[in-house]
């Protein structure tokens, strides 16, 4: 799909399995079927294949997809997903391929990215792709997942996991985060912002699985920290202590960082250091500000904080970042694993 001038967008397939979840399969197509350059041209095609010859694949509702691509479409492919599926046999049950699914798999080149939407990682596990390197899923199955191939170090709690050439993801909605990632480590936060926009959905969410585990509905009348987040969000330029948002809600320091915690699924500091990141990203992506500017308004207080601190989220100096997203070819993505999960302290 190259044109005259060289252009071919970033060819993401995805692998329709039986019994695959409609809602799960209809995600990378939704979040990377939106993103456009400067002249309008989409930056990813996106594909479905089957690992049989094109035809209907059954879901887990009351009707199947017809699928127009086999799984030599595999061989195209930039970036391949798979979505779960409730139907995984063997693949679930012993840890094995089938040889449908192994001879699909083998189509696919040396250096694909690779991501799985919630089970779909017991396909990439069950491939001998993930021995010895971090993997999540839904948290329901996470300890199955571990039993099954105790060789991967499975992260229950975070909402996907980018491992450089592989990510997994948790549950359902989890996915969209992930393809929201990928297309923010493709092409910076101004262009997944945008796509995370027209989806009605936030760029980025908070903390990991915790919240979301055998959790009761919350009270309304019980205090939340919402407040206390959103002082900090207008103040990131500012040094900002735990007792002070603590304050914001009106509680003790322990109080608030144990109902921080439950509501967020990680901690005030780890939570203020992610929020600066992204900060620090937008500002190097969209202005001319100095680096050691940049690190002030994005509250890191110097450039050597902000360089340590977006090289342990990104695997980048600011430097390099702002070049990869402000070399006006769009860009191609820096090429380095993000952080599952937010560190540092308060300031």
């Amino acid at each position: 799909m190259e044109t005259a001038q060289g252009f071919r967008p970033h060819r993401v397939v995805v692998l329709a399995l039986d019994g695959l979840l409609p809602f799960e399969l209809g995600i990378p197509h939704r979040i990377f079927g939106r993103p456009r350059d400067a002249e309008r041209r989409h930056l990813y095609e996106v594909v479905t294949c089957s690992v049989r010859p094109p035809g209907p694949v059954e879901t887990d509702a009351d009707f199947a997809i017809e699928v127009a691509h086999g799984p030599e479409i595999l061989a195209t492919a930039d970036t391949v997903i798979i979505p779960a599926s409730y139907e995984l046999g063997p693949v679930f049950e012993e840890g094995v391929l089938t040889d449908e699914l192994a001879a699909a798999l083998a189509h696919i080149r040396p250096g694909t990215r690779l991501a799985s939407i919630c089970t779909g990682v017991y396909v990439l596990a069950a491939a001998g792709l993930l021995d010895g390197r971090p993997a999540t899923t839904h948290w329901a199955e996470a300890e199955h997942l571990q039993r099954l191939f105790p060789r991967i170090k499975v992260d229950a709690d975070v909402l996907f996991i980018d491992d450089g050439d592989i990510l997994t993801s948790a549950g359902v909605a989890a996915g969209i985060d992930l393809c929201l990632h990928m297309v923010r480590r493709d092409h910076g936060t101004a262009v997944a912002n945008e796509v995370a926009r027209r989806t009605v959905v936030p760029p980025h969410r908070d903390g990991g699985q915790a919240q979301y585990i055998h959790r009761p509905v919350a009270d309304p009348q019980l205090a939340t920290t919402t407040a206390a987040r959103a002082w900090a969000l207008g103040r990131l330029h500012e040094p900002i202590q735990l007792r002070d948002m603590a304050e914001q809600e009106a509680m003790s320091v322990r109080t608030f960082t144990r109902r921080f915690r439950e509501e967020v699924g990680i901690s005030p500091g780890q939570w203020l250091t992610q929020q600066r990141v992204e900060r620090a990203r937008h500002l190097l992506e969209s202005t001319d500000l100095s680096i050691d500017q940049v690190a002030r308004d994005a509250g890191f207080g110097t450039a050597q904080s902000m360089r340590q601190h977006l090289q342990a989220a990104l695997g980048v100096t600011p430097t390099a970042y702002r070049r990869t997203f402000r070399s006006g070819s769009g860009g191609t993505g820096i090429g380095e694993p993000e952080g599952h999960g937010g560190v540092g302290s308060l300031r």
